[in-house]
């Protein structure tokens, strides 16, 4: 009888991969979410309110963190490309990665004993670390998709569990999140309510990591030649593989949307509900219920084509924010509900779209002979990056235009006319930007099958090559 190791499980055929494996692969996803949600809901009221800097500083100070993505990205998913070891090429980065990763969320949420000049250029070393830190996690954590399976079901199947628990990060991060810091700061105040608070997302994140690195297994394998990457290989990637090109606008958008949704939402309910004690329970309608859709994704994926299941999931987003657009600020139930179709039509979108870069993956690798997981996951996370934080400027500038006072109490009916507009009808015409995008991808299932096997009876020419060589 054999016995494995918690580092190298019992290897099944490629594409069939176990459930507790697919679970030990989302908690991937959970971890970057309980620190990643965590930076998007609250970094800036830390910053503004806690640490002690203006809502300005703070503002650029995210602008330049997005400005060391761009060139940080990139550069990890090329080492990620070019690394080896005996655990595989992508899983050593969740071991190695854990502790930095938990100990940096600590120090990003942790107000220095100094002060001026010294202390902010402590957050911006603290946020920028971090940043780096979570490309270097999330970048090879993506790639480890590919390097699982070959099988496109499957791979919708590791997707959906890894969007699923991806989902309950968030749902913890906005409940428990300000419900640890309330209670910290009661006791003990803001700064080292919030520093605590961090302390026990980090070493739960951390822990998690290290869950997805001990219950996954890279199985695919190609041709040696096919990972000595160069410079000149990104460029040519861009160049030939449409599918990527395309799918990296569709997420440009899609995350552009997400970021106003979640920017709106406060005001929306504070200031058009006139309900501030309901702004956490309109935030889990916006979670919660996508969490009951999921799972039905690989049957979807599997009797829809790819357009026709994006049509479903932007359509049912699109009826929860129309919903929203035509709801007075008394019809409670209402709005809950529509807030609860729009969170199912998300929460789809994103459970299939990730699922779409493997398969980008496998296409540059049929087009150029080269397989660039890591370079590929790092193009796109700079592309949603890049969508998070134009997404998260529209909401300021339409609340600008529209005569929003952030001291008021009460608001304008101009006001209020801008905070509906950016909350529902920005969205939905930018949503058919991503549909329109979409039309252009050229990878239906058909092509993808042939293509595949291609590949595979290409590549095991090749490795078989390479055995006699040596």
């Amino acid at each position: 009888m054999m016995s494995t190791s918690p580092t190298k499980p019992a290897i099944r055929p490629i594409g069939q991969i176990g459930v507790g494996e697919k679970v030990g692969f989302g908690l991937g996803d959970f971890a970057c979410n309980l620190i990643y949600a965590s930076l998007s809901s609250y970094l800036l009221f830390f910053y503004t309110n806690v640490f002690g800097i203006t809502a300005a500083a703070a503002s650029f100070l995210f602008l330049v963190v997005r400005f060391v993505d761009a060139l940080s990205d990139p550069i990890i998913g090329f080492f990620v490309d070019k690394s080896n070891t005996r655990w595989g090429k992508y899983r050593p980065f969740l071991l190695y990665g854990a502790i930095p990763f938990a100990i940096l969320a600590v120090l990003c949420f942790t107000v220095p004993s100094f002060g001026g000049a010294t202390k902010l250029a402590y957050a911006y070393i603290t946020y920028i670390l971090l940043s780096i830190c979570y490309t270097f996690v999330n970048v090879p954590y993506g790639s480890l998709t590919a390097a699982m399976t070959n099988d496109q079901q499957e791979s919708v199947s590791l997707t959906t569990y890894r969007t699923f628990l991806a989902n309950v990060g968030q749902v913890i991060v906005a409940f428990f999140v300000p419900f640890l810091a309330d209670i910290f700061t009661k006791s003990m105040g803001a700064a080292r309510g919030w520093q605590l608070t961090m302390t026990v997302m980090g070493i739960l994140g951390g822990l998690l990591l290290w869950g997805c690195f001990f219950s996954t297994h890279e199985r695919v394998k190609v041709p040696a030649a096919h990972t000595k990457i160069k410079v000149k290989d990104v460029f040519e990637q861009l160049l030939h593989n449409r599918p990527l090109v395309i799918l990296c606008i569709f997420f440009f958008v899609i995350y552009g949307v997400k970021s106003i949704v979640s920017a709106t939402g406060i005001y929306y309910v504070t200031y058009y509900v006139g309900r501030a004690d309901l702004v956490k329970w309109y935030s889990l309608a916006g979670t919660l219920p996508a969490l009951a859709f999921i799972p039905a994704i690989p049957w979807l994926a599997n009797h829809l084509s790819k357009f026709q299941l994006i049509i479903l999931s932007v359509a049912a987003d699109i009826i929860g924010m129309v919903g929203l657009f035509f709801a007075r600020p008394e019809w409670l139930v209402w709005i809950f509900v529509s807030r609860g179709i729009a969170s199912i039509g998300n929460g789809m979108i994103s459970a299939y779209m990730w699922d779409l870069i493997p398969e980008t993956v496998e296409y540059g690798e049929y087009q150029t002979n080269k397989r660039m997981s890591g370079v590929i996951y790092a193009i796109v996370g700079f592309v949603f990056k890049c969508g998070n934080a134009l997404g998260g400027m529209i909401p300021g500038l339409i609340l600008s235009a529209t005569g929003y006072v952030a001291t008021a109490t009460h608001q304008t009916s101009g006001a209020l006319h801008g905070i509906v507009i950016a909350t529902t009808i920005v969205p939905i015409v930018i949503y058919f930007i991503a549909i329109f995008s979409m039309k252009f991808y050229n990878l239906d299932k058909a092509t993808y099958d042939k293509i595949s096997a291609e590949l595979k009876e290409r590549n095991a020419k090749e490795m078989a090559a390479e055995a006699t060589e040596k």
